[in-house]
């Protein structure tokens, strides 16, 4: 790996130890990738507000690539340099189509705001989404179905038990219902067991959001690095020149790229080691 430019990783299950604090290691790895003048970015499915909550200020990242991709936080000067939210029409045709379905689904306000989200309970009962909406009642409003929101949403959110049969069918059909949308895959961070069902612009990705930060320094693909843990990681991983998944990720995708060690042996820091030599 010569002459690398921009590493980004994923925060939870990759760069986090499992108790969402940072390692020591991966603290000083920052630290030396800052030295190599080699742009450190975070890619994570969390929202901006959530990326607040594990890492503070001091953190020497330099970019934010929040939601998926849905924005990107330039995290030295503070300040929004990309944003992709579904479109109105669209956006009203999804929430129809679950009311009508009776599908319990969060969907979220435009980024940056999208902490903030309505929720609608379905016909099934789901304990994780009752889990999801406990840790996040403070910032959900109720939908009413009758008088739909007309605005642009940043994505939206359903909750599976864990049947990758299942997810498949419901992305088909999903997918279907809008041309201007993509469905990720995504393993809860909450409870084992259960399958968050992620609904963006289709445009939307971690590696289009790692993307616009190599536009804007005028970096080449394959002169960046990416690790991951999970399904939601395959488009950044797909996009960097030298992609790697720690082995704490699921065993049907280990294989899929190049093998890093577990979150809790700091696979970030073992990675970066190859890069400040």
């Amino acid at each position: 790996m010569n002459n690398i430019k921009l590493f980004a990783t994923d925060l939870d299950g990759t760069f986090l130890k499992d108790d969402r604090t940072i390692s020591n290691k991966n603290m000083e790895a920052l630290r030396l990738l800052g030295e190599k003048n080699i742009i450190r970015a975070v890619a994570t499915g969390r929202n901006l507000r959530k990326v607040k909550e594990v890492l503070n200020e001091h953190v020497p990242f330099d970019y934010v690539v929040f939601s998926s991709g849905a924005g990107v936080f330039d995290w030295n000067l503070k300040k929004h340099i990309h944003s992709q939210n579904i479109e109105k029409e669209s956006a009203q045709k999804l929430m129809q189509y679950f009311v009508e379905k009776k599908l319990s689904f969060h969907a979220f306000y435009p980024t940056p705001e999208n902490h903030n989200h309505w929720y609608f309970r379905g016909k099934e009962y789901c304990e994780e989404f009752e889990r999801y909406f406990s840790f996040n009642n403070a910032f959900a409003s109720e939908l009413n179905s009758r008088n739909l929101p007309a605005t642009e949403l940043c994505q939206f959110l359903i909750i599976i038990p864990e049947d990758g049969k299942k997810f498949d069918a419901m992305k088909s059909e999903i997918e279907a219902v809008c041309s201007e949308i993509r469905v990720v895959r995504t393993s809860s961070p909450i409870t084992a067991g259960f399958i968050w069902i992620e609904i963006f612009h289709k445009t939307v990705s971690k590696g289009n959001g790692v993307n616009e930060i190599c536009k804007l320094h005028e970096i080449d693909q394959k002169e960046t690095v990416g690790i991951g843990n999970d399904y939601n990681d395959f488009d950044l991983l797909d996009f960097t020149g030298h992609s790697f998944i720690t082995n704490n990720a699921p065993s049907e995708i280990k294989d899929m790229y190049e093998s890093a060690p577990t979150n809790e042996n700091d696979a970030f820091a073992f990675i970066t080691q190859h890069l400040v030599k």
